[in-house]
């Protein structure tokens, strides 16, 4: 902001020729705000500083027909475009996850390939299907004149590339580009730059590559470490400013922060010094299980709020969505305000109500409102209209849903294929049943057994959180059972109500947040818990250490003065209490001498790790051998296996 104000109002650049490009509405209106003031008034025209999908919109509007489309077109959201999807979805008879679809769309959009790419280079089966829906979906959009939120840049690209006046015109029009959070800009974003930029180069990029934590929505953290080489002038040399004085932390925090991303081998490096000064030492929380660390970590704030900090100054972080159960619950029974930033309470996910909602049908199979969310999760298909005619058929027989389906013959109703498919439902709801008569600790194995309620959840975009949710979940009915093994399903149930039902506190409350929502923000008084291997850093297939540790970094440096990373000797881990080891990036941060601990220093590539390429899709590297700066990768795109430089494949 400082810079287009000074661009515009003291060396005098007209307005209209400046670029500034930032991710969210609500960054391009403060930044608009904060420059305006900065400048003098006489300025007539204001700089265009907004998002990169709002000037991809400006842009279409005054340039779509060079696509021989009309600029009366109309944008649809992520609703419409899932509405449109399914129909597809319908019409060719594929049965596949429509948030998948879209999800796969949009990254396809975003890597720049077209519906006949996709096509073309498609293998696995689900695969093919998507690439078949894409034709379908495109042509549908562009026949009724539609444009999705990622058309706005990739036509826009489209356009740009494919005519050289415009691109020259457009180039010599917006002499000085400049881009917020430059780290978090994908494929598209930065092949557009390049044009918009390709008569000049004069492009000011501000950006932290360190706090690169976006790659597995399509960010690419290359485009920041390899901004010289991209941006290359014979008249104009690159010049890196690196702003090391942080005025947020201090001294102890960006020590341990500095300490930990040192580990990292893919980053330009800097090391932060506090204009603050000293400041108390970082905190270890040890705690035997997640319920003794929610009441250390509830104790530990309520001496805090006594001794007058605010409420609002207080967070604590997690790196996996499905550890503020335990944290909701010990806050609830410490009477403690909070309020959950960018994620919903656990009892209110859509994954954790269906558990609760078939707990629910089998302690009182005759509960209507319970049994209609469950009929069709997974799917057995009962379309809606299924549903209305037994309702109907229900009421008319004067019994509960339930009731009817047991009792009555249901081929008069609905289809042979439905009637089948609830005979089954019913079948396995009374061998649940009986097993809740015998005993409780194996009852949870059977469910998953003929629910497989987590395999309906696998293949959403969100699916392995979802499944972690489902885990924790199965995790904490086992440990109430071992706890109490008189326990009741009933009682369970009322347990669950008590602690669902309490009432969100918006005000002067604690906020509590993944790490991923908390970028950006600062607290006085910061907790951040799960400091355990295979928590944090998470472990396991398409986990990125250097992004875990980058997500390490932007956890600790959220903190002003006061800083507690917790851990425990024990959580629940795919449904089972399970004994861990304490994360290595507490030993990496220098924060814990511990020769157990295992601290690792990263390669670029190495074998076993899953990378993605732009036409062959997502691949697993067998084997990678340096070559000069580089890595020669051999990678195995669903048993077809090639040999390719590094540079032309993303680590996700």
């Amino acid at each position: 902001t400082t810079r287009l104000a000074y661009l515009v109002g003291e060396i005098g650049i007209d307005p209209a020729n400046t670029l500034t490009l930032t991710f969210t509405n609500k960054a391009a209106v403060q930044m608009r705000e904060r420059a305006l003031k900065l400048m003098p008034s006489r300025v007539s025209y204001p700089p265009l500083l907004c998002t990169f999908h709002k000037f991809g919109l400006l842009f279409l509007k005054f340039h779509i027909e060079k696509l021989g489309r009309s600029n009366a077109f109309v944008i649809i959201d992520s609703d419409d475009k899932k509405r449109l999807l399914r129909s597809i979805t319908k019409l060719l008879k594929i049965d596949l996850n429509i948030s998948f679809i879209a999800s796969e769309i949009s990254k396809y959009k975003n890597s720049i390939l077209s519906p006949q790419q996709v096509v073309a280079a498609a293998e696995l089966p689900d695969y093919k299907k998507i690439a078949n829906i894409y034709v379908e979906y495109q042509k549908n959009i562009e026949e009724n004149n539609l444009v999705d939120f990622d058309d706005l840049l990739m036509l826009t690209y489209q356009i740009l590339a494919s005519d050289a006046t415009l691109r020259k015109e457009t180039s010599n029009r917006y002499k000085y580009i400049m881009v917020d959070e430059y780290q978090d800009t994908n494929e598209l974003q930065f092949q557009l730059l390049q044009l918009l930029s390709c008569e000049h180069n004069n492009l000011c990029v501000v950006g932290d590559d360190d706090q690169s934590i976006y790659g597995w929505r399509g960010a690419n953290i290359r485009n920041i470490l390899e901004f010289a080489d991209n941006f290359k002038d014979s008249k104009i040399a690159c010049k890196t400013v690196k702003l090391e004085t942080n005025y947020r932390s201090t001294e102890p925090i960006l020590k341990a922060a500095n300490t930990l991303i040192e580990h990292n081998s893919t980053r330009l490096g800097k090391k932060l010094t506090s204009h603050k000064g000293k400041g108390q030492e970082v905190k270890l929380l040890h705690s035997l299980d997640e319920s003794m660390e929610a009441k250390s970590i509830a104790s530990n704030i309520q001496k805090l709020l006594a001794s007058g900090s605010n409420p609002d100054d207080i967070a604590v972080l997690y790196r996996i969505n499905a550890l503020s159960r335990s944290l909701e619950e010990g806050f609830i029974k410490a009477r403690l305000g909070f309020k959950l930033i960018g994620g919903i309470r656990f009892y209110e996910r859509a994954e954790i109500k269906d558990l609760i909602s078939y707990l629910r049908v089998l302690s009182n199979p005759h509960d209507d409102f319970s049994l209609i969310r469950i009929i069709n999760k997974p799917k057995r298909g009962i379309g809606k209209a299924s549903i209305e005619k037994l309702k109907k058929a229900a009421f008319d027989a004067q019994t509960s849903l339930y009731g009817y389906i047991e009792k009555y013959t249901l081929s008069d109703v609905v289809s042979k294929k439905v009637s089948t498919s609830l005979g089954k439902f019913v079948e396995d709801i009374k061998i649940l049943q009986e097993s809740l008569e015998k005993e409780l600790g194996n009852f949870i194995t059977l469910f998953e057994e003929h629910i497989r309620l987590k395999d309906h959840y696998a293949g959403m975009v969100d699916g392995m959180d979802r499944i972690l949710n489902i885990d924790e979940f199965y995790g904490y009915f086992r440990d109430a059972v071992v706890k109490n093994p008189d326990l009741t399903l009933d009682e369970f149930l009322n347990d669950i109500s008590l602690q669902s039902d309490q009432d969100q506190v918006e005000e002067d409350s604690i906020t509590i947040m993944s790490i991923h929502a908390s970028k950006g923000l600062e607290f006085e008084h910061l907790f951040v818990i799960g400091l355990e291997e295979e928590f944090f850093p998470l472990l396991g297939e398409g986990s990125n250490m250097e992004e875990e540790r980058r997500l390490g970094y932007v956890a600790i440096t959220r903190a002003k003065s006061d800083l507690t990373l917790c851990y425990v000797d024990s959580r629940f881990y795919k449904g089972r209490r399970k004994m861990i080891d304490k994360s290595r990036f507490l030993g990496e941060a220098g924060l814990i001498s511990d020769t157990s601990l295992k601290i690792t220093k990263q390669a670029d590539f190495t074998k076993g790790d899953l990378v993605k390429h732009k036409i062959f899709g997502i691949g697993r590297v067998q084997a990678a051998n340096k070559s000069g700066k580089e890595y020669k990768l051999l990678i195995n795109f669903g048993g077809n296996k090639k040999e390719i430089l590094s540079s032309f494949v993303q680590s996700i």
